[in-house]
């Protein structure tokens, strides 16, 4: 597939080794331009305001912001933008997350250069693409049967800030709240969901659709 205009990619990873080989590889493509990067979700949620990358070339597990959250984040606030979840990891939480968050591929860090042009050129054109090594999740992939916890609607909303990876400062600020009233409803929302702490949340919330 050759896009009339080459597609801007955008590279997302905590290593910059990583970043650097990605993009001396891809800029040797035609039909692929690397507009930008960045180092964890946070940064990559900023960048996309800015550089509005076609495909997004996405790492999961970051420091500040996982790239599960940057990803829903993202595709909630720009559905045109294709993200493809680039990782060494393979479990089936986090490949269920990566792709319930809005990625439309999932590779492994094993892939070819070869390989993950031509995924970055399936993603333009609204195709998916998965690794061989984690097909298997898609095909088993069932509805937990677990029903959901019953959260009220202030939790609701602090839950969706949590999953913007605001700290409770700032999610006190947003809801004009004081500290210690979001501080207890993060507690309450820990203790319902049955996790221990932010990461857990935010990958449970997206599994269960809860935002």
């Amino acid at each position: 597939m050759n896009a009339p205009n080459p597609i801007r990619v955008m590279i997302v990873d905590d290593h910059g080794m990583v970043r650097k080989g990605l993009m001396a590889y891809l800029s040797n493509q035609a039909q692929i331009q690397v507009v930008g990067e960045a180092r964890d979700g946070r940064e990559a949620i900023e960048q996309c305001e800015s550089l509005h990358p076609d495909v997004v070339l996405m790492d999961l597990v970051m420091p500040q912001m996982g790239g599960v959250a940057a990803t829903h984040a993202i595709h909630q606030r720009w559905p045109g933008v294709q993200i493809i979840a680039l990782t060494s990891f393979q479990e089936k939480e986090l490949v269920q997350d990566a792709l319930q968050a809005g990625a439309i591929g999932y590779l492994l860090k094993n892939i070819t250069g070869e390989e993950l042009a031509q995924a970055i050129c399936r993603a333009y054109a609204g195709r998916p693409t998965v690794a061989p090594e984690i097909s298997h999740v898609l095909i088993l992939e069932n509805l937990d049967p677990q029903p959901a916890p019953k959260l009220t609607i202030r939790e609701r909303e602090v839950l969706t800030l949590i999953v913007e990876g605001m700290n409770n400062p700032k999610i006190a600020e947003r809801l004009f709240i004081s500290r210690s009233t979001a501080r207890a409803h993060v507690s309450n929302i820990f203790s319902k969901l049955g996790v221990k702490n932010r990461s857990e949340a935010v990958a449970f919330a997206l599994r269960k659709q809860l935002i």
